[in-house]
């Protein structure tokens, strides 16, 4: 009898801590939840030099809990209104450019019918091939200014895919390749500025910005 009480005992214990866990985790950290949470559908890019230690942060996966997680689909969602609005428009989107050091990427495939943008979870670059070709490249984070950068011709990419949660694997090239490299990068730490052969100061680019607040908003510090 008493044997049976114990292991009842045990058993609703078991039963209690998991349903403990389950209701007091929290996917995502404290400071990531209040980035997808307080920022609006346009969001603050990261910009050197006042977010270098961000933008130098190599990125880490999504756990399991957090590819599920709703504010996973938030924070996809205002990384895509941000990267097209007309105030970035640009082609590609890291997550740590929205603060998070998180491998999430948004990527407009040019190489695609539509030219449509693309979401790449937990993305990794496996490969790089082909030849090292010369090329200008901007950042979001590095406004007003152009580089010439070498980059591969093609790579192999492995990522989750957003919707069905299944791993992928994928070769792209010319152009789009040359994106993904630029975003994957970000989830390095590493900035073009880092890789160029010269940097340079896009006169028109910096004319348009002129007027342009890269201010962090209030609830940021």
């Amino acid at each position: 009898m008493k044997k049976t009480l114990f292991w009842t005992a045990l058993a609703v214990i078991i039963c209690v801590a998991a349903i403990a866990a389950t209701l007091f985790h929290r996917p995502f950290s404290k400071w990531e939840r209040r980035v997808i949470d307080s920022s609006p559908d346009v969001m603050y890019v990261t910009v050197l030099p006042q977010d270098s230690a961000i933008l130098r942060t190599p990125s880490v996966d999504f756990t399991r809990a957090e590819l599920r997680s709703p504010r996973l689909r938030t924070l996809m969602a205002k990384m895509l209104s941000t990267v097209t609005d007309p105030s970035q428009d640009g082609v590609g989107i890291a997550a740590p450019q929205v603060g998070i050091n998180k491998r999430l990427v948004w990527v407009q495939r040019l190489d695609k019918e539509g030219e449509p943008f693309e979401c790449y979870l937990n993305i990794h670059i496996d490969t790089l091939m082909g030849a090292m070709n010369p090329g200008p490249e901007g950042c979001l984070s590095v406004p007003g200014m152009r580089g010439t950068v070498r980059r591969y011709e093609s790579v192999v990419i492995s990522y989750v895919n957003p919707e069905s949660l299944s791993q992928c694997t994928e070769t792209v090239e010319g152009f789009t390749a040359v994106i993904f490299q630029h975003e994957c990068d970000h989830l390095d730490g590493v900035l073009y500025i880092d890789r160029a052969d010269s940097v340079y100061k896009d006169e028109k680019w910096a004319a348009e910005l002129e007027n342009f607040s890269y201010n962090r908003p209030l609830w940021w510090k």
